[in-house]
């Protein structure tokens, strides 16, 4: 029998919210959870309206091609309504905000 994997810590600069990501959770969808409202638009990984910076951390896409140029990528740049983390991550996302 394995053990579930531990959830993992988001938290999203520059204003300093911290939650969690379930196993197999995007960033947006963790965030919605924890009440905070991450850009977003399409939540197909083709609009880019979430794009964001990925501070630290590693993420993997849940579909094979994000609209992300390889450039953008190695910069750091992601787009987490396709997003998981698989690590503790830090995003730079100015315009995120607590819906409570």
């Amino acid at each position: 029998m394995t053990e579930a994997a531990a959830p993992l810590s988001v938290r999203i600069e520059p204003l300093g919210y911290t939650f969690e990501a379930a196993p197999g959770e995007t960033l947006l969808q963790a965030g919605l959870r924890a009440g905070i409202e991450l850009p977003t638009s399409c939540r197909n990984g083709t609009c880019r309206t979430c794009l964001c910076q990925l501070v630290s951390g590693s993420v993997r896409y849940q579909i094979d091609w994000p609209g992300v140029s390889a450039d953008e990528k190695a910069e750091g740049w992601i787009l987490p309504c396709v997003a998981e983390p698989v690590s503790d991550v830090l995003l730079d996302v100015p315009f995120a905000y607590a819906l409570s």
